[in-house]
């Protein structure tokens, strides 16, 4: 459909920026890119949008009623320790919080567990993204043997690939190995 007159500028360059996203997927993921979708959708929604304004997932907040969860972003700013974690790889958003009430038209109370008690719970909408409940996100623990210092060994299970890789006129065996208690995607 891109390319075509009769579509509008804002439509073709949407087009141009899923092909993208998904190209980069394929190329990333290769055969199982098409389990990864949920990723690209979660990118693309989260990307700021110059027609709206904002991300989908801000536009989406304003439909946010009471007593649904969001997560909330903490401070960008650098050299900010972030719930203990400084840097790039702290976190951009924590914990879910349940909505306690919309006051005004861009702010909303959060309900907060006790740890939390010294910060205000009154937010602007441009801190909070709203989560959609998903059963893949519910984790399932599987039963792990911990040692007496609550470490454990995972043991490799089977190769599931191999190949040599040549550098400097070098020549290094590579394998990929699926650990027990892990699925086929999850090999290293």
């Amino acid at each position: 459909m891109a390319y075509h007159p009769e579509i509008d500028e804002q439509t073709e360059r949407t087009i141009r920026t899923l092909e993208d996203m998904l190209r980069a997927t394929i190329m990333d993921f290769g055969p199982t890119w098409h389990d990864h979708l949920a990723l690209v959708e979660f990118a693309y929604n989260k990307s700021y949008h110059r027609s709206i304004g904002m991300a989908p997932f801000e536009a989406y907040i304003d439909a946010v009623v009471v007593g649904e969860h969001v997560f909330l972003r903490v401070s960008s700013l650098r050299k900010v320790m972030r719930f203990e974690l400084k840097g790039k790889l702290s976190p951009r958003f924590i914990n879910m919080f349940e909505i306690l009430e919309k006051v005004g038209d861009v702010a909303y109370s959060l309900a907060f567990p006790p740890y939390l008690s010294d910060i205000h719970d009154l937010f602007h909408v441009s801190l909070l993204r709203q989560y959609v409940e998903n059963e893949s996100h519910i984790l399932h623990p599987t039963e792990v043997k911990l040692d007496q210092d609550l470490s454990y060994v995972e043991r490799p299970l089977r190769i599931l690939h191999r190949k040599d890789k040549v550098l400097c006129n070098k020549r290094i065996p590579l394998v990929m190995v699926q650990l027990q208690r892990r699925r086929n995607e999850e090999a290293t």
